[in-house]
């Protein structure tokens, strides 16, 4: 059952539960887009085809708060905001140690290699290289990790982990760029905390937030 955190005509905003796809792939398995369709359809017992507007994607094993349209008039003036950088997330992430600034700005260049699906910093020169940025705060550190939350200023693939991981100081949980410190099969410590936009008809500024689930090491905060 997915959670509903608001809902008008326009828009349907959610909880996407961890280890669920933003949206459909070749595996066929779960994804937010076809479990929201299914949701419109039956609680308004819509005959046809449902329209739901994917404005925004978080991995796999990231959970927390995303937006989605219900009309191709709202899909279409959120995805310009997501252009202009006025639909604004904030994630929080555990990570371990702790950074050497409480606060800061990380700026790198991103390439992905689409055969292995693992990005790595790499040179500004780099001919398929991205500009990746995000502001950092960090909330609390204790017990080796540090609760940390994050202004993503650019939204490439693995952003935050690799960012993070290239700094010595990755996610916990982050199977893919932390193999060494992190066991198999512990839950990536990766939370779409808040997102900010403004009404796609109305212009009214809103805000949702979604806090992480009470688990460790979540709840050591």
């Amino acid at each position: 059952m997915i959670k509903v955190i608001y809902e008008d005509n326009h828009l349907l905003v959610v909880e996407k539960p961890v280890n669920i796809l933003s949206q459909g792939d070749d595996t066929n398995d779960k994804d937010m887009v076809n479990l929201l369709k299914s949701y419109v359809k039956e609680k308004y017992n819509k005959p046809g085809n449902v329209f739901i507007g994917l404005l925004h994607r978080l991995d796999r094993p990231v959970g927390g708060v995303m937006v989605f349209a219900k009309t191709s008039k709202a899909a279409s003036r959120l995805s310009e905001q997501v252009r202009n950088k006025t639909f604004k997330k904030t994630y929080r992430a555990v990570i371990h140690g702790n950074m050497k600034k409480g606060e800061d700005t990380l700026k790198d260049y991103l390439y992905k290699n689409k055969k292995t699906n693992m990005v790595s910093v790499v040179n500004k020169a780099h001919k398929d290289a991205k500009d990746a940025e995000l502001s950092y705060k960090t909330l609390d550190s204790k017990q080796g990790f540090s609760l940390v939350q994050i202004d993503l200023k650019t939204g490439r693939p693995h952003q935050i982990r690799v960012q993070f991981a290239s700094r010595k100081h990755p996610l916990v949980g982050d199977q893919r760029y932390a193999q060494d410190i992190n066991k198999v099969g512990q839950q990536i410590c990766l939370w779409s905390y808040k997102i900010e936009i403004n009404h796609p008809t109305t212009k009214e500024k809103m805000e949702f937030v979604c806090e992480p689930p009470n688990e460790y090491p979540w709840d050591i905060f």
